[in-house]
């Protein structure tokens, strides 16, 4: 290597850096939608007990083989005295998390920059019109556009992560996690503070089991899993700057708490606010980009308010892309020996240029999206066909069809969509699976001395952190890869 490795500055820098790779926009965007889908308060019960089964015992596999090996995640596993072989885990991880999912992560960091600037200009007076949908779709058809936000985001983000973990990654997240925290408080003070805003807490609050399908546990088992970013690469990477003397099941506790944490206060922040305004808490994927927005501009200040809570994505986004792009760039450091900076750059400008693919693959059938609801919409409880109804849909379908050469579909997908679930369908739950039976049946002596700092920090849980990686950890694992092979 190049240069020498660092380390974290303190423990809480670490731990702050862990929450905020897993503090992303699944906590705020995902997690309030799946609760708005599937019952409440009981979907919320089952993702906290799947946190401290599965998230949190995987979670310590990570940083136990990153901090012993003290080595990217390509060649950590034989760093420890596992079989070569084994490195598949982390060459999985690295590909997985270093490269196919910051590439379309990053175009939705552009997005909350768009939205971000918007709330300041037009957008409140499009959502109160009730256009939120069309103001979208719009949006993603501007290749242009969604492309420059991207490169903007990412370029915001090598900035950091050029800086080295303590003078770019930790001292980044020790102000914009603070700044998280503090964005939130304003936030939920704001919609408990509404007029109805108790519906809202009583949804949140109160269990309706009825509502919780099986459908709805696996996708608790999902949100808990990927919400950590395990199977990424990022913590195993951010393991390996940790010391020694560090006790760490209390720094796995602590990020994997504070990434709870953010989750249930999304919550306080979304639902009152929505069930206050009328809207619908079950909106699916559209809540934060087209329901919030319509939410905000019925509220006094709303322009205010809009403008915090992208500002609070965008934070999110940064801190977990920064763990992504810090995977690829170690293993730039240490496979072709680059110095951080020529790392940082090369690796940015091939997750810039893959995630500019993924950008403008989702034009076309956004720009159709939209282009529906201006075809037909609603008018009190009549359904309205626009006049120019026909004019709209054939300009589209053209569209659609000449542009279909250049935007190819996966498996009838648009790239963006591929990539994402081939991501979270195959290569986690896989690259996950077999760090487990790597930790829990090949390398349990030497991670039960690595989580105890060889004996010299009592972990009274050690038996039962076993048991979960051995046996629940892998079954929760396998249900989420089965569900995705549509077995179950």
């Amino acid at each position: 290597m190049s240069e020498q490795r660092e380390q974290w500055g303190s423990r809480w820098g670490f731990v702050l850096a862990a929450a905020g790779s897993a503090i992303g926009l699944g906590n705020i965007w995902r997690f309030p939608w799946l609760v708005g889908q599937y019952g409440g308060a009981a979907f919320v019960m089952v993702y906290l007990a799947i946190v401290a089964l599965i998230g949190l015992p995987v979670m310590m596999c990570e940083l136990s083989v990153g901090r012993a090996s003290q080595r990217a995640p390509f060649k950590a596993f034989s760093s420890v005295g596992g079989n070569p072989l084994w490195n598949v885990i982390g060459w999985m991880a690295i590909i997985t998390g270093g490269f196919l999912v910051l590439s379309y992560y990053n175009v939705v960091g552009g997005w909350t920059i768009k939205y971000m600037i918007e709330s300041l200009t037009g957008l409140m007076d499009v959502a109160a019109a009730g256009e939120s949908g069309s103001f979208f779709g719009g949006f993603l058809g501007k290749n242009h556009e969604v492309v420059a936000y991207q490169v903007i985001f990412m370029g915001l983000v090598m900035l950091f992560v050029a800086g080295g973990i303590g003078g770019g990654i930790e001292r980044t997240c020790k102000i914009m996690m603070p700044a998280l925290f503090g964005i939130l408080i304003i936030l939920i003070v704001r919609s408990l503070s509404l007029p109805g805003a108790e519906a809202g807490i009583e949804f949140y609050l109160r269990p309706d089991f009825s509502k919780l399908t099986g459908e709805g546990i696996l996708a608790a088992l999902g949100q808990a899993f990927f919400s950590l970013s395990l199977g990424l690469g990022a913590m195993l990477t951010y393991g390996s700057y940790l010391k020694k003397e560090e006790h760490l099941p209390s720094a796995a506790a602590w990020a994997c708490g504070l990434d709870t944490l953010i989750a249930l206060m999304a919550g306080f922040a979304i639902f009152p606010a929505v069930f206050a305004m009328g809207f619908e808490p079950g909106a699916g994927v559209g809540l934060t980009f087209i329901t919030l927005p319509g939410v905000f501009a019925k509220m006094p200040a709303g322009m205010f308010f809009s403008f915090l809570f992208f500002l609070l994505l965008f934070f999110a986004a940064v801190t977990s892309a920064m763990s992504l792009l810090e995977a690829a760039v170690t293993f730039a450091i240490e496979k072709f020996n680059l110095k951080r900076t020529d790392a940082v750059l090369v690796m940015g400008v091939i997750i810039i240029l893959l995630g500019g693919y993924s950008a403008i693959s989702l034009s076309d059938k956004n720009v159709f999206e939209g282009a529906v609801e201006k075809v037909a919409f609603e008018e009190g409880d009549r359904l309205v066909i626009a006049e120019d109804a026909e004019k709209i849909v054939v300009e589209q379908v053209e569209r659609i069809a000449v542009r279909s050469f250049n935007h190819p579909t996966i498996l009838g997908k648009d790239f963006f969509s591929a990539v994402d679930d081939f991501c979270n369908n195959w290569l986690l739950p896989l690259g996950s699976l077999l760090l487990c039976l790597f930790v829990g049946w090949f390398w349990c002596e030497p991670a039960s001395k690595e989580v105890t700092g060889d004996g010299k920090h009592s972990f009274s849980w050690l038996g039962m952190w076993i048991f979960c990686v051995r046996f629940i950890a892998p079954v929760g694992i396998i249900v989420i890869f089965l569900n995705a092979l549509g077995l179950i």
